[in-house]
């Protein structure tokens, strides 16, 4: 079943394709070379809220996918017992099995930017170009974790449950200038978090507790990935601090990296029109 709109509204109810026997929900548009944006992990994520200020500059070179990942959105809320980015990337690879898409480009945000990797990993020849922002699954060896923004985000249905006000705080903490934080966002990003389903099994393990996330910087793999990596990242990001991005530039073969100053873990939201030039030069071959 399907239903689209060319505009992409918040309203917008997207498509539905069957992995393995489950519903994952996207949004397609654009046409040109396929490219995939993944979303991260926080209470209300989905592919269209986050990648809101990217997709119209995008989808005039590229065709655009756009999913919810399992646990989020319109895609299946089905508790995840084991390893959570090979889950992840099981079911992104699926749908693009449904959609005939051999090869594609791929941008992760986060958690989606673990699933980037973790795609790579596993399929290695169905990746062309990658682009990540503040990827989750690495570490240093001064690094606390789970960090200030992962414990939020993990406690987020724990203790009395969601509210408005846990949202709002981890909002303010995703970007450097909260003055740029809406009520509209808040409010979409909320209701999205409180549905039945997400309350019935809560992304990323439920109330309170951590779930099984791989650490991708220990994987061999990540130092044999061939994909050219463009690495994007926030000086002030609270979520996936800064001083990880020296462990996964250590291992990239065919990686570089942009640094933001005054800018959180939203590179693609704070700094959209930096972020949309980027990406579409980095795709292209000229950065």
């Amino acid at each position: 079943m399907s239903q689209s709109s060319p505009g992409l509204p918040a309203t917008s109810q997207g498509k539905v394709s069957l992995v393995d026997g489950k519903p994952v929900h996207y949004h397609e548009v654009g046409k040109g070379e396929p490219l995939m944006l993944i979303h991260g992990g926080g209470p209300g994520a989905s592919g269209l809220s986050n990648y809101s200020r990217n997709i119209e500059a995008l989808s005039a070179q590229y065709r655009l996918i756009i999913p919810d990942m399992p646990g989020y959105g319109g895609t299946y809320k089905d508790p995840i017992a084991g390893p959570r980015y090979a889950a992840y990337s099981k079911a992104m690879l699926g749908l693009l099995d449904n959609l005939d898409i051999p090869t594609v480009h791929i941008v992760g945000n986060s958690l989606g930017g673990g699933a980037a990797l973790m795609m790579a990993m596993d399929a290695p020849d169905r990746v062309d170009k990658l682009v990540l922002m503040g990827p989750a699954g690495l570490m240093t060896s001064i690094s606390t974790l789970p960090t200030e923004g992962a414990r939020m985000i993990f406690g987020y249905y724990g203790g009395e449950g969601p509210s408005r006000q846990k949202l709002n705080d981890f909002l303010k903490l995703m970007i450097y200038d909260s003055s740029n934080l809406t009520e509209e966002l808040l409010e979409q990003r909320y209701q999205a978090s409180v549905l039945p389903d997400i309350l019935a099994n809560p992304p990323l393990g439920g109330r309170g507790g951590f779930p099984i996330l791989e650490e991708i910087w220990r994987d061999a793999r990540l130092a044999k990935l061939p994909h050219e990596t463009l690495v994007l990242w926030g000086r002030d990001d609270r979520v996936n601090l800064l001083a990880t991005a020296e462990t996964l530039l250590n291992q990239l073969r065919n990686g570089r990296m942009i640094t933001f100053t005054q800018c959180g873990h939203w590179v693609q939201w704070e700094r959209s029109r930096a972020f949309n030039t980027l990406v579409s030069g980095f795709l292209a071959g000229d950065l």
